[in-house]
Order: C-alpha cells, then structure tokens, then sequence
C-alpha cells in the first residue's frame, strides 16, 4: 500500500511539473540606459480558464526581479511573478565560437604530439648516454670500435638537438597561435553563459482566450557611453563632430535583430532626494572629520579602457607627485611622479582610487584613457565645509513616474540618417534607432552613430606656461545645448590628421563649451625668470623675495594668431605673508584670484614678449610655497 502511495505522490509531482507551459518569447525592443538596459519581450499563449503557469526561459541571469512588468492582459489578472535561476541548462555557443574552439583544440592536439616527440628525443639521448658509459666501463674495445661509436653518437646527438630545435620552434609558434585564439574566444565567450534565468507567470483567466504577452524587465552589465570624432580642416572651417553611441552587453542573452532605444537616462542613480537640516559649530578635538559631500560625475564607466593615463594636481592647477592611483578593488595601483604624471594599465576595475594627504581622496569612474583628476583640500583643514550641489535625479524606469510620457515631445520625424525619433523628458533624452540590430552577449563593442552635425566654431590658441609651455589650439562652441551631448572621450582630427585625445564635459554651467584640439608646434612659447628679480634679502625679522618673469611667444605659423596667454601672482591667505610691488604689465588682472590674461593677436613670423613682477615679504624664519 505505502508503494503505491509513493508512485501516486511522484506521479502527482511529474504532472504538476508538467502543467509548467515552457513559452518561447523573443526579444523586440531594448531601451540601452547609460548604465543597465530595459528588454521588451513578446509571448503568444494560449490560456484554458481557471489558473495557467507559463514559463519563459532562457533568459538573462542578471534581471532585476522588482523590475518585472507584464502587459496585454486583457481579462487576465495576474496571481504570481516568480523569477528564478536554473543552473542546470547551459546558453549555447554560438558557431563563431564553436569553430574558434574546434581550431583550438586541433592546436593543443599538434602541440601535444610534438611535445611528445620532444619526449622521445630526451629519452634517446638518456639512452646514449647511458650506451657509452656501460660500453666503456664493461667492454673491451678496439680503436676501430671506439671510432665508429664515436662518430655514431657524435651524429645521432647532432641530430637529436637539431629535432629538438625545430620542434621546440614548431611548439613556440603555436603557443603564440593558442595565445590569439585564447583572446578572440574571450572576446567572444559569455560568461553568464553557465546558469540562465527563467520567469514564472501564474495567470488566472475566466475563459479561453489567446494573448500576446508584453514582458519588460530591467538587466545590469549592459549599457552605453558617449564617443566623439571631432574634424576640423582649418581654423577657417566649422568643427564636424559625429556624436557615436559605443553599446555593450554581457547579460548572457544575445540580442538578435532587435530595435535600439538609446537613453541618457541611468537607472542606478541614487534618486532619493537629500535632506538638508541644521548645522551646528562645535569644539572639536583633532579627531572630528566632517562628512565628504556626494561629488557628482558626469562621466560613465568605459569597459574598453586598457590603460589610464593623465596629471593629478591641485584645484590650482600645481601637479602633486606621489598621490596614490589605485584600481578599486584591486592591488593594482601607481604613484604620481614629481610632474603628477601617471599611467596604469587596467585588470578589472570599474573605478579609480585617488588618496594624496592632505586632500580629500576621490572615487572616479574610468571613463577615458585619458583622465586628469584635481583634487580638493581635505575639509578637516578647512574653516567651512563646502556642500556640493545635487544634480537632477533619473526616474528608475522609463514610465513609472507619471507624466513623464506626457511631458516628453518628439521632434521631427526624421532626426537624422540613423535616429529615427528624438525624444525629450523630463529627466532624460532618448534616441530610437531605425535600424535593427544584433548585438551579442561578449565583450565586444557596437558604435551606432547617433547624430553628425557642423558647428562654427571660434578657434583661438591657448597658453599657461607656468604648467606647460606648449601653445594649445582651442575651438569655441556656442549654442551647444542643442544636441544632447553626454560627457566622454574625444578623438581629435586637424588638419587632415589624427591630434590625439580629449574630453568633453557639456554639464558645465558655462555659455559655450571650450574643445582643445592639441598642441600647435609652429608657435613657440618660452617662460623665464629674469635675472633683475632674482634676489633675497632681510629687512629685521623679514624674508624680502623679488621675482620677476618674461614670457616670449613667436609666432612661426604663415597666418596671424589669436592667443590667450595667462599667468599668475601668488596670493596671500595668511596675514604674516605680504606681496608688495606688484606689476602686471598691460594684462587684465583679477585681483581676487591673481590670475593674468592677456588676449594677444600675433603676426606671422613675429615675436612678442610680456613682463610682470612681484615682492613677497614673510617671516624669515618660516618658508612658503613659492
């Protein structure tokens, strides 16, 4: 009786598995957001009445199961929404992949035989060896003998260690093809390919009836990040920019033939509002420290950076040596040098740890190959504490807010070659692409171009030779609002040649955005301390310091130059320490920050020269920072 009992319950618990319907469902529409992605998935069912379970599967591991949506239920109402992982049933690979694995296990086999024969060769020449020591201690041999042995083994270990070299040559070549094959699988491998997710809907229906389910679900390791082609033939051309969309995804599931929606929005924003209440002044002891501020970063990770590289300085401009450039989460990390230069090859990390003492450390996403980072004074040092400002917040998901739909407006229909439609809300703009693409789960990279458009531009050369005496060509921009520009990298071309790199920050709260362009090598800009205000002198208690700078510009170009030159007097916060005699020649002098500019127009193939000076008295018992 217990028997058949048992076989009852496990019959039972089959069929019960077995009323699981396993629905195909297809990918029709992602919404890339700068960091994460929303899927748009359809379903077709066909529902008896009273309560059906669906199962989708073979779906990304990585969804985030509060984000779940289901529409198009008609009379369906909805009883549960489960999301699971089945760690059992694998992605399979794609044929690229399996190819590139078949060639790679032929590569192991052909390296595996010739290490085999190398084998072979050793244990021959073992054997020789051995020969001749046995032959010689055990036999008597006559010198005939002797030779003809000799010349035997003379021969043989010849042609053991020739084998040995070609082979050795043969298992070298393919290590280097192993190597390569190795990279492209990873390139191409997905790495959430070992469990899949699975969505358990159970619906009750009143009757028969047949729906085409919508499911949206929110997925991480996805998103975009802006990148920039600015050309410029001559500073009588306006700017070019092609405004690209560099998409990447590892969600473990391929997106086949899907439509993009491109949105600058980011769902992993912190949108809780801050509360600002009352602060109250205390003693302290030396141990208080006040809490760091949120600092807002427009700029987003970049998952194809290799290497960073760049200048850490102070918010004066001055480059500090030996500040501690850390991957997060990693060992892996550099010093500054006595410039503030410093590169870092880069494992894994997502962010950079920025630690110097004296000044507050800095979390910074890596977003470029190229990233100077200024840091701030540590607030502990500081009589005020400076609260930065919060930016606007992004809705979670597209849709949840009310009103945002209805505030958005579309522009015209066809914004560009590529884009189809604009979008404008409240929080976010969105680009829908008109064509489809297929972008699959792996490591690669998939540029849709966004938008291309000419901007006049005012071109003007720029120079700070107390930091770097190269003359830097700069484009102007106006009306820039107008494109929905996201900060990023930039790839710079003048002149019909590639400039090299810079960065775009749009969010600045600026009239125009100001682009370098590079270093003009046919104007020449030379700094130096003239030798009438070198001196030191004592008056009492007092260090009297005289210095005294000339600046040379030569313009070496065929073509007049517009050139904005600055320089700086030092400025006092301690009333122990005077300037005095101070002398700015014919330069517009702001005397709150002792910033000097000069806007000089140069002739070709002349040279101008600007002078200024200045006294500095503090107690001689003390140094400063000159």
């Amino acid at each position: 009786m217990r028997t058949y009992t048992l076989l009852f319950l496990l019959l039972s618990m089959i069929a019960s598995a077995n009323s699981e319907k396993k629905t195909p469902s297809v990918i029709k529409e992602v919404t890339v957001y700068l960091t994460g992605a929303q899927i748009k998935r359809t379903a077709q069912v066909n529902l008896k009445p009273g309560v059906n379970e669906i199962l989708l599967t073979n779906l990304s591991p990585n969804i985030e199961e509060n984000s779940i949506q289901v529409s198009g239920l008609k009379n369906t109402s909805i009883l549960s929404i489960n999301f699971t992982i089945d760690y059992l049933e694998k992605k399979k690979d794609s044929e690229e992949l399996i190819a590139l694995r078949n060639q790679l296990e032929d590569l192991l086999l052909k390296k595996n035989r010739l290490e085999n024969m190398l084998s072979g060769l050793s244990q021959e020449q073992k054997i020789l060896d051995n020969n001749q020591r046995i032959s010689s201690d055990n036999t008597e041999l006559s010198l005939e003998k002797v030779k003809q042995i000799s010349a035997y083994y003379r021969e043989r270990s010849i042609e053991i260690q020739n084998e040995t070299y070609t082979i050795t040559q043969k298992i070298n070549l393919i290590d280097d093809n192993i190597r390569d094959f190795n990279h492209q699988i990873d390139g191409l491998d997905d790495k959430t390919k070992e469990k899949r997710g699975e969505i358990k809907l159970k619906l009750d229906t009143p009757a028969m009836t047949n729906l085409v389910l919508e499911i949206r679900y929110n997925v991480s390791n996805a998103g975009w990040f802006p990148l920039y082609d600015i050309k410029s033939n001559s500073t009588e051309s306006p700017l070019n920019i092609a405004y690209k969309a560099n998409v990447y995804q590892q969600t473990g599931t391929d997106w086949n033939n899907v439509n993009i929606v491109l949105s600058t929005g980011d769902p992993n924003t912190n949108t809780i509002k801050p509360n600002l209440s009352t602060k109250y002044l205390n003693f302290t002891y030396g141990s208080y420290r006040s809490n760091y501020p949120t600092k807002r970063y427009s700029y987003k990770y970049n998952p194809t950076v290799r290497k960073v590289s760049g200048i850490i300085s102070d918010q004066n401009g001055q480059p500090l040596p030996g500040v501690n450039v850390i991957e997060k989460g990693t060992s892996n990390g550099v010093i500054s040098d006595f410039n503030g230069r410093y590169t870092l090859n880069i494992q894994t990390g997502r962010e950079l740890s920025v630690s110097y003492v004296g000044f507050a450390s800095q979390e910074v996403p890596i977003y470029s190959s190229l990233m100077n980072i200024k840091l701030e004074e540590d607030t502990a040092q500081l009589d005020e504490v400076v609260v930065a400002a919060y930016g606007n917040s992004i809705s979670r998901l597209t849709g949840m807010v009310s009103g945002v739909r209805s505030a958005r407006k579309k522009e015209k229909a066809d914004y560009s070659q590529i884009v189809e439609t604009k979008e404008e809300g409240v929080t976010n703009t969105r680009f829908k692409i008109k064509k489809k693409y297929s972008i699959n789960s792996n490591a690669d990279i998939t540029a849709i171009e966004i938008d291309n458009f000419d901007m006049n531009a005012d071109y003007r050369h720029y120079a700070a030779p107390e930091l770097n005496e190269n003359v830097f060509l700069t484009a102007k921009l106006g009306n820039w609002e107008q494109f929905n520009l996201l900060a990023g990298e930039a790839n710079i071309y003048f002149e019909g040649s590639y400039a090299g790199k810079t960065n775009i920050d749009p969010l600045a709260t600026t009239d125009s955005l100001t682009i370098s362009l590079g270093i003009d090598p046919n104007i020449v800009v030379q700094r130096e301390q003239l030798d009438d205000f070198k001196s030191t002198s004592f008056t009492g208690t007092n260090r009297i310091i005289n210095r005294g700078y000339k600046i040379s510009i030569k313009n070496n170009k065929q073509s007049p130059v517009l050139i904005t030159l600055e320089d700086r007097i030092p400025m006092s916060q301690n009333k122990e320490i005077k300037l005095d005699d101070i002398n700015t020649s014919d330069s517009k002098y702001d005397h709150k920050t002792g910033i000097m500019k000069w806007k000089l127009n140069i002739s070709s193939n002349q040279k101008t020269e600007k002078q200024f000076s200045y006294q500095v008295k503090y107690p001689k018992y003390k140094r400063i920072n000159l």
